[in-house]
């Protein structure tokens, strides 16, 4: 079986056509062109703002026009995360497998966050056979890694409303409320120093980790490999001299380090005692992680010499402050049983060609004033280690309306559809909602979609039947709202 043999049949369809084309976070040109391509073939109205977001309309069925306009919104770009190293996200489509119920990629992240959430409004924009008021697409640019287009959304861009954001991942839950989020980079300036000619050199790399979304994702525990990498490394800082010459972790500021590594060197006299204590410490950690990073791989070999080291006082300042930074959750709330409140994620260490070391950090709360509170630690404590710090602009979370009428109207579709009533939830993710709401304050708001899992990881997966109760719930809800 293939994604061609999925129902609903053209959701999957368009999925697979979106999955074709490359879409990285600020590099969306590509899809960008197939979205307006897809509407002039399809004779559906559609406009662009000077950022890069695309608004579709599509008339009401005839005797609906004077229904509510609703929005339906996605982005467009997504997570690139692969377990091999050639992958070229800028140019190579997503190969999907379906795997039983579950449709996954082969060893890249799938794409569905948020390209179902595209596929599905595309679809209602060429479905004749729905009845619904007046409709709007509303797809957005770089989402992930600023959400540049949700903080720029042209004027009058859309007139719905009512929204419906696509972008949650769990099947017969309806969301309403979701965490706001802030950037927190750290740049240490180091100096190039000779590496010691009479030391032994090892690379001690760390792979295999679960990894996942820093906001579905934080509360599960699992490992963080700049966490793992540091550990060690100031273990061996405890007992010997040594000279980083190399480090490396992570990769997206919301994504979870699934693997780093680093290159170091000891006296030569010293390197067994290395090789002992690594051996106890792989130990260590492997039970400490044992049922649930089953993936774990830590490995420490010889390596040639390298060209330099950096300077021993950036270089422990360094290893000190990532081994000690913050990571994962920091509170629960007490408005939400089993909600994250507040969190932060140690995301990555990038080493840079103009000597500066780059550690990238982010903190999400569903309490405004305690998403800053966390930044501020994490920004007191790498001052300590002598760091440069900055924040980024940050987003708003999106505080829960209760009261929505959009809430019990998509509520009371999937119930008549699946004989469940969904859950009325937050997410500790953040969604452009809140952006949303600054700029229209009127807008009733959900979030919705299909059940995935492993999100902005090469695992991330999708499951089959939940995107055929999605699709119901949508189409129901648009077909309810065209009778207000």
């Amino acid at each position: 079986m293939t994604i061609k043999d999925l129902k609903p049949a053209l959701v999957f369809s368009i999925f697979d056509k979106i999955n074709q084309v490359p879409r990285p976070s600020k590099k969306e040109e590509k899809i960008r062109q197939f979205l307006l391509d897809f509407a002039a073939e399809n004779n559906i109205e559609a406009v662009c703002d000077a950022i890069g977001n695309i608004v579709m309309r599509k008339p009401a069925t005839p005797g609906k026009e004077n229904a509510p306009t609703v929005v339906l919104q996605s982005h467009m770009d997504m997570v690139c995360e692969s377990n091999d190293k050639t992958f070229d996200f800028n140019t190579q489509p997503i190969k999907t497998i379906v795997d039983g119920e579950w449709l996954r990629a082969d060893g890249t992240t799938l794409g569905a966050d948020n390209g179902i959430g595209m596929a599905a409004s595309l679809a209602v924009m060429v479905d004749k056979s729905l009845v619904h008021g007046p409709v709007e697409a509303l797809f957005t640019v770089d989402e992930e890694t600023g959400l540049t287009g949700a903080n720029n959304l042209g004027e009058n861009m859309i007139k719905g409303t009512i929204l419906l954001n696509l972008d949650s991942e769990d099947d017969a839950e309806i969301f309403v409320g979701c965490a706001g989020g802030v950037d927190t980079t750290c740049h240490f300036t180091y100096k190039q120093t000779e590496a010691p000619a009479d030391y032994h050199y090892f690379k001690l790399d760390v792979s295999g980790l679960l990894g996942g979304h820093s906001g579905g994702d934080i509360h599960l525990g699992r490992a963080n490999a700049n966490k793992l990498l540091t550990r060690f490394l100031y273990a061996v800082g405890l007992k010997h001299e040594y000279a980083l010459c190399e480090i490396d972790g992570g990769n997206l500021r919301n994504a979870i380090p699934r693997a780093a590594h680093a290159v170091f060197g000891v006296e030569k006299a010293n390197k067994e005692e290395i090789r002992v204590m690594f051996n106890k410490y792989v130990a260590d950690v492997e039970k400490e992680y044992a049922g649930l990073e089953e993936g774990l791989k830590l490995t420490l070999d010889s390596v040639d010499r390298p060209a330099f080291a950096i300077d021993k006082k950036t270089a422990t300042a360094l290893v000190k402050s990532v081994y000690s930074a913050p990571h994962g959750v920091i509170s629960m709330s007490r408005d939400l049983e089993g909600l994250v409140e507040t969190s932060t994620n140690l995301a990555s260490i990038k080493m840079q060609d103009d000597k500066h070391i780059v550690v990238t950090t982010s903190q999400r709360s569903s309490v405004e004033s305690r998403k800053w509170d966390i930044a501020y630690q994490v920004e007191s404590h790498f001052l300590l280690a002598g760091a440069k710090v900055t924040h980024g602009d940050g987003y708003p979370g999106w505080a829960p309306n209760l009261n929505s009428t959009i809430m019990h109207i998509t509520s009371e579709a999937y119930e008549e559809l699946y004989g469940i009533k969904p859950a009325i939830k937050a997410i500790h993710a953040g969604l452009e909602c809140g952006l949303f709401l600054q700029k229209y304050p009127y807008l009733d708001m959900v979030s919705i979609g299909p059940t995935l899992r492993d999100v902005h990881s090469p695992s991330e997966r999708m499951h089959i039947p939940a995107v055929e109760r999605f699709w119901g719930q949508l189409t129901r809800t648009l077909e309810k709202v065209a009778k207000l």
